[in-house]
């Protein structure tokens, strides 16, 4: 296994496994045993960077989530894990009442629900201190000054480690980082946005997104990431759920012109090294020039050591270069 930092104060940053376990569907459509199985294998490879959320997965029964953080606690009892594993979570877009969702009856981020939405998080997680807590979803109706200072309490109260966001316009990122910066409080340091080899449009609307997905790491916020070192984005849906090994599932996002250049360029560096697409795309972004950590989910020991494998897949330059400008 390979590491990198995230963080940047000396009494909060993190050394992280460069491939990060996706465990959403840890406890609900994966089952306890075989999610337990992933988990071991992971761990004894030497990954340490695990990703929830307080959300997860509602949509299987059309409850509020929790599964996967419950699960992650039973797994940590059972194991005697302590804080050599960095447990990230998120919270924000859990539905308030059963039969909804973070897009008509999201907990939001004002400074109570991150208080108590973090406690509850601790508690199903067996934990005294969340290593990463994510900014889950946008939240139009809160003064960003409030959640930057909710989440700012936490980390000064030693409940909290490092803070992040996901699916947040990027101008938005930074007027959170600045007001933080600007009272002398922490702010965000790691984005986790959707991110693959092969790139959608983001101009279609979504129930979530009227203008266009904010979901997706795009120009601007890659931008964003190459101006300031000390942000780490991790990579969610770097496999896009399997797309790749069956294009039937590719989303319809991806149905544009410069798809097909892109996985030509994919498939013809998996037949010079030997490896899979799969393996070539997580490989892609562990040795990028940005400080990208991919965040694949997996359902079976098999898809896991997959990944892994491609920790230690070396691209050549020339073969960076052919992926990065394939269009």
């Amino acid at each position: 296994m390979k590491y990198r930092t995230i963080g940047t104060d000396p009494h909060t940053r993190r050394e992280v496994s460069v491939l990060a376990l996706g465990a959403m569907l840890f406890g609900s459509v994966t089952d306890e045993k075989t999610s337990f199985a992933v988990l071991d294998r992971y761990v004894e490879a030497g990954g340490n960077f695990i990703d929830t959320s307080d959300n997860y997965a509602f949509w299987v029964d059309g409850g509020q989530g929790g599964q996967s953080e419950e699960l992650l606690g039973r797994w940590r009892r059972s194991r005697g894990i302590g804080d050599e594993i960095v447990i990230a979570t998120k919270l924000g877009a859990r539905p308030l009442a059963p039969g909804t969702s973070y897009v008509d009856n999201a907990e939001g981020l004002s400074a109570k629900v991150i208080r108590e939405s973090a406690e509850r998080s601790r508690e199903r997680l067996g934990v005294a201190k969340l290593d990463l807590l994510y900014a889950h979803i946008q939240d139009h109706e809160v003064p960003l000054q409030e959640t930057v200072e909710g989440f700012a309490a936490l980390v000064a109260e030693g409940t909290v480690g490092l803070l992040g966001v996901s699916n947040h316009a990027a101008w938005w990122v930074e007027r959170a980082r600045a007001l933080a910066a600007a009272a002398g409080l922490p702010g965000y340091e790691v984005l986790q946005y959707a991110h693959s080899h092969l790139r959608p449009r983001t101009d279609v609307p979504e129930s979530l997104f009227p203008d266009g997905s904010l979901g997706h790491a795009g120009p601007d916020l890659l931008s964003y990431l190459r101006a300031e070192p000390g942000l780490t984005l991790v990579a969610y849906s770097p496999l896009l759920k399997g797309a790749y090994t069956h294009p039937d599932r590719l989303p319809a996002d991806f149905d544009h012109p410069g798809t097909p250049a892109r996985l030509a360029v994919l498939r013809e560096v998996a037949r010079e090294t030997g490896a899979t697409v799969n393996q070539v795309v997580l490989a892609w972004q562990i040795g990028g020039e940005l400080p990208i950590v991919p965040l694949a989910g997996v359902s079976s020991v098999a898809q896991l050591e997959e990944n892994l494998a491609a920790v230690d897949l070396e691209l050549t330059a020339g073969q960076r270069a052919r992926l990065d400008a394939a269009h």
